[in-house]
């Protein structure tokens, strides 16, 4: 959340007292250039006036933007992530369990390698820091380690719609709010029309079999297959299936994928590969109209690049062979 000396504000923690008060203090520290760590024991001091206590415990790192050290150290991380690169911010809160001077910010990229710092003994990342970074999962979660808070921006995900109808028009627009860089490709020009996709990173018009073999495809890519027949879907599926990508999905009954998997294993795509499709495509919401089968493709999509899994989606595959 940022605030400015008249009192206004972009981004939220939550709203309620707690916010108010975090505003409050961040007021305060504008008069120098101290850092300010401020602990809230969310019980009914903070949440009585709302009708809701929550619970728990909130420690908020107020850090005054007044000096060029501050501006430069937020323009790094604010131009990662507008750019969609993968970042670490590692906040040390608690300077005994730590060992280190507290409170100090660390930037990384997603490769662990140091960008920014902010306060702390030196510029330098402290060994303890580095080492932890390099140890933890690809995609992690915000988390607390001693005395360090790791504090990820992901990178954004490449979301390839193959099928500009309805379904994958309603799929990029939503997927676009969901923090994807969506390409749209159609054999159709219209299908692919900037009013059709208009927050569409790119959009590709051509034969699927001149398009999809030349698309970079790489780890942090989705691929949607929603085309409108059965053969331009299977075509589809023997130009995606084992490129690397992170996801693949493929609408449509389960008939259908049985009769297109049945035709790939005999143009020799691999049992293995076929069993990392996504297919039919989509969390079991009991989607009837078209917003709501983008819905759940969308639904099915964040849980897979937040979580790394689809809940259900395993004894799925048990239930139907």
């Amino acid at each position: 959340m940022l605030v400015w000396p008249d009192g206004s504000q972009a981004g939220t923690l939550g709203g309620g007292c707690v916010e108010a008060e975090v505003k409050r203090r961040a007021l305060t520290t504008l008069n120098g250039d101290e850092p300010l760590l401020a602990n809230f024991q969310l019980d009914s001091d903070y949440g009585w006036d709302d009708g809701l206590i929550c619970g728990g415990r909130m420690m908020i790192l107020v850090q005054p933007v007044t000096t060029d050290g501050p501006r430069n150290y937020l323009r790094t991380l604010s131009e990662r992530v507008e750019q969609g690169q993968g970042i670490t911010e590692a906040v040390v809160f608690n300077g005994e369990s730590s060992g280190l001077a507290s409170p100090a910010s660390y930037l990384f990229d997603e490769r662990a390698q140091f960008l920014a710092s902010l306060g702390g003994a030196n510029s330098a990342p402290p060994p303890l820091v580095v080492e932890h970074l390099r140890s933890i999962e690809a995609r992690p979660r915000a988390y607390a380690a001693h005395g360090v808070a790791y504090l990820p921006v992901l990178p954004r995900c490449r979301l390839v719609i193959v099928g500009g109808g309805h379904v994958g028009k309603a799929v990029g627009d939503l997927a676009a709010d969901l923090d994807f860089d969506v390409w749209a490709i159609d054999d159709r020009d219209f299908f692919v029309a900037e009013d059709r996709f208009p927050r569409a990173q790119r959009r590709i018009s051509g034969p699927i079999e001149d398009v999809l073999p030349a698309l970079d495809i790489n780890a942090d890519t989705y691929c949607l297959i929603v085309t409108r027949g059965h053969s331009h879907d299977e075509r589809a599926l023997f130009h995606l299936v084992n490129r690397g990508a992170r996801y693949v999905g493929l609408i449509g009954s389960r008939r259908k994928i049985k009769l297109i998997f049945e035709d790939l294993l005999q143009e020799g795509i691999s049992p293995s590969d076929l069993d990392r499709v996504f297919a039919p495509v989509g969390l079991d919401i009991g989607s009837q109209t078209v917003p709501e089968i983008a819905v759940s493709i969308c639904a099915e999509l964040i849980a897979h690049r937040n979580l790394g899994i689809v809940p259900g989606r395993e004894r799925h595959r048990q239930e139907n062979g």
